[in-house]
């Protein structure tokens, strides 16, 4: 089922490949094939000049697009275990110095603000990691002076989470022992994510493709209840607005079971069996009626499911083992990284069939 404004069905395949003009099905898959070209240019030695001495804090300082949430991704998920704190900022602060580590990310090597962040960090002797293509002013500010870790695949900006987010972790691991990561491993599942989002699966068997119906035909809210499932959920409605062509609001989960809680949007809505009978000349148009998807970890289902407080009939869990498909083997959820990075391409994949369904 698809939403009535659609002209492709989400179980055409031909439809959907035909209407792929962009290539934007091929993009949302790379998310696999960007970390492990980051993976590679770590083993290359691309981090080698950084050292191994422990910073005083990591610094991020980002682009548009999505270099921006995987700073604040990295952050959320290195709180508690990383010894240094990471400083997420628009701009290089006044303090930095050589006891410090600075990532600058984006896509734009003509960012002005990236090569100011460049070029102070450099002079102030902070170690200095550029994720972004290193050339243009931002290859000048650098010098020969940066750890560099441009990307190596290109892909619309919108589908670079991945790779920000692997390159933060990779800076982390290298800087501190105690930060854990595998970046091949996370690469493979989101191969197998982006495999079993294919255009080929159908919609009872294809994630991406369940989250899209659901999304095409009513208003959603994403929600997220620790700091890294909120910055996914607003990660995600960047991108169905910029890809899916969807507005689709984000929200914290506490504003959301409010607003449910207050009547909003299911007050005066019908239940399922009452709308499938429902006649538009009869008993006029359907009342407003949104749901609230939640993004969920699998360490905290428990909890979040105990807080939404029972079943809800326009809230729902979203997480990485929530797969359509009743005869595929279980997902193992992973790391915390790993869910996360998985659910961004299940959203980003999500929103390419929204906007492919429209022709």
């Amino acid at each position: 089922m698809t939403s009535r404004a659609a002209t492709i069905d989400l179980d055409d395949t031909e439809g959907l490949i035909g209407a792929d003009r962009e290539g934007l099905l091929r993009a949302a898959s790379m998310a696999g094939a960007q970390v492990r070209a980051t993976a590679s240019a770590v083993d290359e030695g691309a981090l080698d000049g950084l050292g191994t001495e422990r910073p005083r804090s990591l610094i991020w300082v980002a682009g548009r697009g999505a270099a921006e949430p995987a700073g604040a991704l990295l952050a959320a998920l290195s709180a508690g275990t990383a010894a240094e704190p990471i400083v997420i900022a628009p701009a290089v602060p006044p303090w930095i110095g050589p006891l410090d580590v600075l990532v600058v990310a984006g896509d734009d090597p003509g960012d002005p603000v990236l090569a100011a962040a460049v070029s102070t960090g450099v002079r102030r002797g902070a170690r200095v990691v550029l994720a972004a293509p290193y050339e243009g002013p931002l290859g000048e500010a650098a010098g020969g002076r940066a750890a560099v870790l441009e990307p190596r695949l290109r892909v619309p900006p919108e589908f670079g989470l991945c790779r920000y987010l692997a390159v933060g972790l990779a800076t982390l691991h290298h800087i501190d022992p105690a930060v854990q990561i595998d970046l091949t491993a996370l690469a493979d599942e989101l191969d197998a994510e982006a495999l079993r989002n294919s255009a080929g699966r159908e919609v009872f068997t294809n994630a991406a493709k369940s989250l899209a119906d659901r999304l095409a035909d009513r208003n959603t809210v994403l929600t997220g209840d620790n700091p890294a499932t909120l910055v996914l959920a607003r990660h995600a409605s960047a991108v169905l607005l910029r890809v899916g062509h969807r507005v689709v609001a984000a929200a914290g989960l506490s504003d959301a079971l409010a607003a449910l809680h207050s009547g909003a949007g299911v007050a005066t809505a019908p239940d399922d069996m009452a709308a499938l009978f429902h006649d538009e000349e009869l008993d006029g148009p359907l009342p407003d009626r949104w749901r609230v998807l939640v993004l969920t970890l699998a360490a905290e289902r428990a909890a979040v499911t105990a807080r939404v407080g029972g079943h809800h009939p326009d809230l729902a869990m979203v997480g990485v083992q929530d797969v359509p498909d009743a005869f595929a083997a279980p997902v193992d959820p992973g790391r915390p990284e790993q869910q996360l990075a998985t659910l961004a391409v299940r959203l980003e994949m999500a929103a390419v069939y929204l906007r492919l369904t429209r022709g």
